[in-house]
């Protein structure tokens, strides 16, 4: 009786951190400096259905008009699954299309968008898979514009860290951002009046919620990609094959916005480098480092500098500068040279050539 007593006194004087979720693949995302602050299976590839949808949407927003008028053509009956249910010959704009297929995961919309800003979709999805492997999604492979399987069986698939690169690229884009924080749309068309409501139930559950994108299909099970944001701290959080998503993701918010808090380790309008080598040259670099910490991470942050030897080139990019916390490198920016002397010799001439003219 002492000894459960005694067990029992411990279990509550000493927490039990459990980290697992009830999702295959987890991963939570600091979306200012992309580091990885909680993964579980982050790196193994998975079906991802219609989150693939978010590469669809950055895609058609980056090569697309948003007020162009499309007319729904036959591609839209080979459609099946979720759907806006939009009709051969009626008329929307590529915006339109687009909140169609964010709030509520058109597949129909998908097919439309890609036979309209691809011209196919064949070149329409190698501008996905082109524009995945300039993100760096290095496990990531599509064959369609909506994330459901082939017949042949092939489908999407990716990894819960190559989804938060993609979203955390996504969310710089003032449109994207725009739509997926949308709660409901409406529109108009030349046969009928739309209204959407999205489906990502987080935006009207938790007040951080910025945008996200659900999927399901048999295969893949239930899959998210969300991200929020408290203050200037961004998150973003991905699941696959997760029966409780929704709960996942809210609870996960809650314990890394309490636990990290947001630090500009780097301000690049005030950070100075100096070195001998270059005399009279601004060394500088173009962006801030920001990252979240916890407290005790805080006190763990190291910045190397890494300078080149000066070559007669005068070249541009002269070195780079790491940031690592407990020696764990978080972000890397390159090091630019500005010639105050030439700089200073280019105004000199510059007033010569307005004195002439």
């Amino acid at each position: 009786m002492i000894k459960k007593l005694i067990f029992f006194t411990l279990l509550i004087l000493i927490p039990l951190k459990v980290e697992a979720l009830s999702a295959q693949s987890a991963i939570v995302m600091d979306a200012n400096s992309k580091r990885v602050l909680f993964s579980q299976n982050a790196y193994e590839p998975k079906l991802i259905a219609s989150t693939s949808k978010i590469m669809t949407a950055l895609v058609a927003i980056e090569n697309g008009n948003l007020k162009k008028k499309i007319t729904v053509d036959e591609s839209v009956l080979k459609a099946y699954g979720s759907a806006i249910y939009i009709e051969i010959g009626e008329k929307l704009t590529l915006e339109d299309l687009l909140y169609g297929l964010l709030l509520r995961s058109g597949n129909d919309a998908a097919l439309v968008i890609a036979k309209n800003v691809g011209k196919s979709q064949t070149k329409f999805v190698k501008m996905m898979n082109d524009k995945a492997q300039e993100l760096g999604m290095k496990k990531t492979v599509f064959y369609n514009p909506h994330g459901l399987e082939e017949e042949n069986g092939n489908g999407n698939t990716s990894t819960a860290y190559d989804m938060a690169l993609l979203m955390q690229e996504a969310m710089k884009n003032k449109t994207f951002q725009k739509i997926t924080k949308t709660q409901s749309y409406t529109v108009k068309t030349n046969k009928k009046t739309y209204v959407w409501k999205n489906k990502n139930k987080l935006l009207s559950s938790y007040k951080y919620t910025t945008g996200g994108k659900t999927g399901f299909t048999q295969k893949a099970r239930r899959t998210l990609v969300t991200s929020a944001q408290k203050n200037e701290e961004k998150l973003i959080i991905v699941t696959l094959n997760d029966p409780n998503d929704f709960t996942n993701h809210q609870n996960l918010y809650t314990q890394y916005f309490d636990k990290y808090d947001l630090v500009n380790i780097i301000n690049h309008k005030k950070y100075k480098i100096e070195d001998d080598a270059y005399p009279g040259s601004h060394l500088y670099v173009k962006n801030d480092v920001k990252a979240m910490l916890t407290k005790d991470e805080k006190k763990k942050i190291n910045i190397s500098i890494n300078l080149n030897k000066p070559d007669k080139n005068n070249t541009k990019i002269v070195g780079y500068l790491t940031v690592t916390v407990d020696n764990k490198e978080i972000a890397r920016e390159n090091i630019w040279q500005k010639d105050k002397k030439n700089k200073d010799g280019n105004k000199f001439f510059a007033k010569i050539k307005s004195w002439f003219s």
